[in-house]
């Protein structure tokens, strides 16, 4: 704040947190970086609940977990001020209002996308999607691909999905084994700008300052630990046999949260990373969408609050009703079934998703934040963050094949869609124009060009 403020804030009641953390989960548009600057500005400038090197120390151990970081921390914050309930109050109300927002969406897109007005917007989103997927990739590059050795993984890492179809897992791993051995041969070549910096103003006494000791519920313990671990992963288990016993192991909810899961532990490098391994399960081998589907969900996901993780959520919505569809026409299933199963895919897909993030702040914090800063530790992590940025290229490429010849090479070229893409990421890489404007840009020279089309 300013030189006159002599003492930290008042105590927080639980009450009050968790009438801020809810207010986060509705305003927290622009990606993590836009939800990161919020809970900074509020947290730490405004409210000083937390000094500014005791956050960038939950940010970088953040980073170096699988998720989102953005929701980890402030999942992370919310645990240090009030414990276990604080944690699960935080992590849960950071994307509940996105939860019931794709929910809506998804809902609208299914029973009126092929109205004139949806249809619009969605023309003119798609290919803004398609140009912040690119810009992510030119985002993340610039700030980790500073070696030749990091240049020439994610260029293998390109091919390697591009031309030979490998999944995602198997390029983190060898990325990981090849950061790791690049790490012990040459380390000067496998480290990144990363972290966050370090505190660079002061803005008074906080509540939980730079000498603060951790409360009783923060301090690690092998059998606090172990009870976490254990109570995480019963959770886990019940969830799960709850799914095989009402639908087998191969019925539709119960195989999304074995995948969800499995993603959930792959998601370094953000959503974006994620992405093609969603796209390979749901849209290749299971068969939950189609391709265009996932390039709406995507859509649908930028232009709401929370984690753009959240495309799960639409992935399990639409897996849902498209199963749904398939028993309704057996007669097995009526239309309100239809609605509610895809409500519970887009349930599971969420919990098994988040689940792994809150296990990770709960019992892995004090053992992982001993790793960070060791080469042994960052130098995988720097390797699998280089193959990231080739595999979002993929992503990208992905994205603007479907957009710019939706009927294929041999049909027509989309050049108003490649007009908006290339004014899109010319917007958002040389003019930093915020993600949100971009979005409500695009949606609207998408509506001009259906008027003009049917005129």
């Amino acid at each position: 704040m300013n030189g006159r403020t002599t003492g930290p804030p008042p105590a927080v009641s639980f009450r009050e947190a968790l009438g801020w953390w809810f207010r986060l989960g509705c305003i927290s548009f622009g990606g993590p970086a836009g939800q990161i600057a919020i809970m900074h500005q509020e947290l730490v400038e405004r409210r000083r609940w937390i000094s500014e090197r005791r956050f960038l120390h939950a940010l970088n151990y953040c980073m170096v977990l699988p998720g989102p970081e953005a929701q980890q921390l402030a999942t992370y914050i919310g645990w240090l001020m009030h414990g276990t309930r604080g944690g699960i109050a935080a992590g849960v109300l950071f994307v509940l209002p996105s939860l019931f927002l794709i929910i809506a969406l998804s809902w609208i897109y299914l029973a009126l996308g092929s109205q004139p007005v949806v249809a619009g917007v969605l023309y003119g989103i798609k290919p803004a999607v398609t140009a912040i997927v690119l810009a992510a990739a030119w985002r993340i590059g610039s700030r980790a691909l500073k070696s030749p050795p990091l240049w020439a993984i994610a260029a293998a890492a390109f091919v390697a999905i591009f031309v030979f179809s490998l999944p995602f897992p198997a390029i983190v791993l060898a990325a990981g084994v090849l950061g790791y051995v690049g790490g012990q041969v040459a380390p000067q070549q496998f480290v990144t700008g990363g972290g966050h910096g370090v505190a660079k103003a002061d803005y008074g006494p906080a509540l939980i300052g730079d000498d603060t000791p951790p409360p009783p519920h923060a301090r690690a313990s092998r059998g606090r630990l172990t009870r976490i671990a254990a109570a995480g992963i019963g959770i886990w288990t019940a969830a799960t046999g709850l799914l095989i016993g009402a639908f087998g192991w191969h019925g539709l909810l119960t195989q999304m949260g074995w995948f969800f899961t499995k993603a959930a532990l792959l998601t370094f490098g953000g959503a974006y990373a994620v992405l093609p391994y969603v796209y390979q399960a749901a849209v290749e081998k299971h068969q939950w969408l189609t391709a265009t589907q996932m390039i709406d969900g995507l859509a649908l996901g930028e232009t709401t609050p929370g984690p753009l993780i959240m495309v799960v959520a639409f992935v399990g919505f639409v897996g849902g009703w498209t199963d749904s569809v398939r028993l309704a026409a057996g007669a097995l299933l009526s239309g309100p079934g239809i609605v509610l199963m895809a409500i519970a895919g887009a349930c599971v897909a969420t919990f098994f998703t988040f689940l792994p993030s809150f296990i990770f702040i709960f019992a892995g914090a004090p053992l992982i934040e001993t790793t960070h800063g060791d080469q042994k530790f960052t130098a995988p992590l720097t390797g699998i963050t280089a193959a990231v940025v080739g595999v979002i290229v993929n992503l990208a490429l992905f994205f603007a094949w479907h957009v710019l010849w939706p009927a294929g090479f041999s049909g027509r070229f989309e050049w108003p869609a490649a007009l908006i893409a290339a004014a899109a990421f010319a917007a958002l890489t040389r003019y930093k124009i915020g993600v949100m404007w971009v979005i409500g840009a695009s949606a609207a020279a998408g509506l001009a060009i259906a008027w003009l089309l049917k005129t």
